[in-house]
């Protein structure tokens, strides 16, 4: 059975983010899918690079060891999904510390000749699922910064597959149509996976 790690990134239950990764996660696991469902405000995850794990980043594979059991989930991953709300134009600073304390010369790149080649993760799908409070045409302006990150920096500790980005926009004045239209699309999208 293919494995699905879910990173998701929002402190309120309350939140449309939780209705959209309890809607990842469900359709996931009704087709089939091993789901490790990673709520990182829910475990806590500390996503502070402290001045060991820095002075220690390049050191193979000793710099796994303070997070250890994130990279072994990470490890046995034959997708990501991440779901997180885009804030300020990027990651929350949870998901943020989640790719500098975890993403790891060793594990998800390595470098050859001052390149960056992708690692030995396994996985071949890779998702976001998020939403914005500004417009489409705004967070064009403001260039994207979320979107390009997955689309370059994340694919690119792969190597390879498709990337599904989906992003509702302009949550701000999202009606209660637009979000049902938007996890609709989830659905659809994760099914197809």
């Amino acid at each position: 059975m293919s494995r699905a790690l879910v990173l998701y990134a929002h402190p309120c239950d309350e939140s449309f983010a939780s209705g959209l990764h309890k809607t990842v996660v469900d359709t996931l696991t009704a087709t089939g899918w091993d789901v490790d469902d990673c709520d990182l405000y829910a475990e806590g995850f500390d996503p502070v690079l402290s001045a060991a794990d820095r002075r220690g980043y390049h050191d193979i594979p000793s710099n796994q060891s303070p997070v250890q059991g994130y990279v072994d989930r990470l490890v046995a991953a034959d997708a990501l999904i991440l779901c997180f709300p885009v804030w300020n134009y990027g990651y929350p600073a949870i998901l943020k510390g989640f790719f500098d304390r975890v993403f790891l010369p060793g594990l998800t790149f390595r470098m050859e000749n001052g390149l960056v080649k992708p690692g030995i993760l396994k996985v071949t799908k890779l998702a976001a699922v998020t939403t914005y409070g500004g417009t489409r045409w705004r967070t064009i302006l403001a260039g994207d910064p979320p979107r390009k990150l997955i689309n370059r920096a994340v694919w690119g500790s792969t190597g390879r597959g498709k990337v599904r980005y989906l992003a509702l926009y302009d949550m701000n004045r999202a009606t209660v149509a637009d979000r049902n239209r938007f996890l609709a699309r989830v659905q659809t999208e994760m099914s197809q996976l």
